[in-house]
């Protein structure tokens, strides 16, 4: 295992360090290697058409997936042939029509099906099957209900990081059926429209209860009561326009020097005021106040009293007219008429928010980051910007749109040719097992169906569930030797795990280059992660007899490799030559330098049947261990 003796910021170093050698390794693969031309890459098709290489399919479900398997690379290929070239927009097409997998759905199966007890770790369960793929457990043997929205899941998740609730929240944590609703949100709404997904969030119990909107009363200053801000202030400065005025391509305009506010300290009151009289959908008006989070309805959207509600009447308490964002264009200047109900405020706010010229490249920007690049370039949020603002047929707000723009943008396609010492971004902690998973045909393996008292836990016979504290419940913890320091919905703060705009010291601030992910590259971070894939690498396997272990683990499925492995008897007569190449296209979508290459077989082709009888397994292992842990590849380029 590896232990970290070193002095405070040494992973600020060692990131930027990984950052700095990816590119120069993969600037070095490119000369080698002989980058393509760009006007030759996609045979004077356009980048957008093809993949024409596995290389390229497999960097494409990088960016769109949860990690490319080879069964995906071929069906990406695949598509080519049947649809004239367009073999991404038929991919896209694919997975817009695909059933969204349900957290919901799987929650209830292992609550009232099953009659199991629920937390969050059910949650993690339900996150990875969809996250991971492949059957639904609550119907064995149906493939019309197999999970395949790779792309939405994916974008759900991106969406995550910006509308972010926590099951750090104690109350939050104790109602996962919330949790399930919460991220179904959206699920649902990742190819929807960028207005309802704002709606459905605020109105959420979960968000609700995160940022102190629910039971959020009226003014009264004869008790010196005023309303909560907390809401009001996060949903304009992180889920919608930011603190400062944007141009379409995302940077910051300037006047007189200096940027820009969005909003000032009065205008958040105002929409701390409009958030009043929301409260659980169980909780009747007379009883708002005193309703208790022990009655609170978590799985239904939060419903008004207008009794508790500001709707500038009442002289004596509350502000009359409020005035909400200007910008150029906004409805009635942005102001915000007394008399209204609680749900027509709430819609004349959210409209206020949601036609901001800034939504477009503030949110438009951060998915981007998420899925292709850390520092895309101006031109390619303006892209991304304008489609957002128009999807072509007179609709603002697109998501769909938006997320096919994004990964069918040039940038997208080539931007490691056209800028490699400086597009990509640091694979996630979270992503990084998820494609170590998938990349690997790992299954939830062995457990038992457990008796304690009155309640059976099934966990015999159940590979896609994703049970085990050691894998899928524990990927959250951050210092002992079982997680990576990222689950779903589990981050520290609203703030997300890192902020969008995070730059490590050192080179990369000098080049005002983000490097988001960055931010939790902590030094016990980065050697509880190692660890924890060092032991997964060399852990379980699907092979393995099972122990006496009642809820199972996580289990790698190596057979699927063994013939890649070696031939022979391995050694240097029996090279490692196919399993190295294989993995350089699972893994690394075909950018392995020359020189890692090199390391890589030096490392594995000594490894023969001297060694023992699973010589070859010791070569996959020692395989995933160094790819995993490489500087290039954790940078995804």
């Amino acid at each position: 295992m590896f232990r970290c003796n070193r002095t405070k910021g040494f992973a600020a170093r060692a990131s930027v360090l990984a950052f700095a050698t990816a590119a120069t390794f993969t600037a070095g693969a490119q000369s080698l290697s002989r980058a393509p031309d760009l006007m030759l890459h996609d045979g004077f098709e356009g980048v957008t058409q093809g993949p024409y290489n596995d290389s390229d399919a497999a960097r494409f479900l990088t960016q769109a997936t949860f990690g490319p398997i080879d069964a995906d690379i071929a069906h990406l290929r695949s598509l080519v042939v049947v649809n004239g070239g367009a073999g991404y927009q038929a991919w896209l097409n694919e997975q817009f029509a695909a059933p969204a997998s349900s957290q919901t759905t799987y929650y209830n199966w292992v609550a009232q099906t099953l009659g199991e007890g629920t937390g969050s770790g059910t949650i993690r369960e339900a996150w990875f099957l969809g996250a991971l793929g492949g059957p639904d457990p609550q119907f064995p043997g149906n493939v019309a209900k197999n999970h395949t929205d790779q792309l939405r899941q994916r974008v759900a998740f991106a969406l995550s990081e910006i509308f972010v609730i926590s099951d750090q929240n104690t109350l939050i944590n104790q109602h996962p059926d919330g949790m399930a609703y919460y991220y179904d949100i959206l699920s649902n709404n990742a190819f929807g429209n960028f207005r309802t997904l704002l709606e459905q969030v605020t109105l959420s119990a979960d968000m609700g209860v995160y940022l102190n909107m629910v039971s959020n009363p009226r003014a009264d200053l004869s008790k010196n009561r005023h309303p909560d801000e907390n809401y009001a202030r996060e949903v304009n400065q992180l889920f919608s326009v930011g603190l400062v005025f944007l141009n379409g391509d995302g940077s910051v305009q300037l006047q007189a020097g200096q940027p820009v506010p969005t909003y000032t300290q009065p205008v958040i009151t105002a929409f701390a005021h409009v958030f009043t009289g929301w409260n659980w959908a169980s909780c009747q008006s007379n009883n708002y106040l005193n309703c208790g989070y022990q009655n609170g309805d978590f799985v239904t959207p939060m419903v008004a009293s207008a009794a508790f509600h500001d709707n500038g009447t009442d002289l004596t308490n509350d502000i009359v007219s409020k005035q909400l964002l200007s910008y150029p264009g906004a409805a009635g200047g942005g102001v915000l008429v007394a008399g209204g109900t609680p749900a027509a405020d709430l819609a004349f706010a959210l409209d206020n928010i949601f036609n901001h010229p800034n939504v477009a490249p503030f949110i438009g920007k951060q998915l981007i980051q998420r899925l292709v690049t850390s520092n895309p370039s101006p031109a390619y949020v303006q892209r991304i910007t304008n489609v957002f603002n128009n999807n072509g047929s007179g609709v603002r707000g697109d998501l769909k749109a938006v997320v096919q723009a994004i990964l069918l943008d040039p940038e997208a396609r080539v931007g490691q040719f056209q800028a490699p010492d400086s597009f990509g971004k640091l694979r996630e902690p979270l992503l990084r097992m998820t494609h170590f998973w998938r990349g690997t045909g790992a299954l939830h393996h062995c457990g038992l169906d457990i008796v304690s008292g009155t309640v059976t836990y099934h966990y015999a016979n159940q590979p896609y569930r994703y049970a085990g504290y050691s894998s899928a419940w524990g990927t959250g913890d951050a210092i002992y030797g079982s997680g990576v320091g990222q689950a779903v919905l589990d981050a520290d703060t609203v703030f997300n795990f890192f902020k969008p705009s995070y730059m490590p010291s050192g080179e990369m601030t000098t080049r005002n280059l983000r490097g988001p992910e960055f931010q939790i590259a902590t030094d016990s971070l980065v050697v509880n992660s190692t660890n924890t894939l060092a032991g997964k690498s060399f852990g379980n396997d699907l092979t393995d007899a099972c122990g006496a272990d009642p809820i199972g683990d996580m289990a790698l499925n190596r057979s699927q490799d063994l013939a890649l492995a070696g031939s022979a008897n391995g050694g240097l007569a029996n090279p490692a030559t196919s399993l190295v190449d294989a993995y350089n296209k699972r893994f690394m979508s075909g950018q392995m330098s020359p020189f890692m290459r090199n390391v890589l077989l030096n490392s594995l082709n000594p490894i023969s049947s001297a060694d023992g009888t699973d010589w070859k397994l010791q070569r996959i292992n020692r395989a995933l261990l160094l790819i995993l842990t490489s500087p290039e590849y954790l940078i995804q380029k």
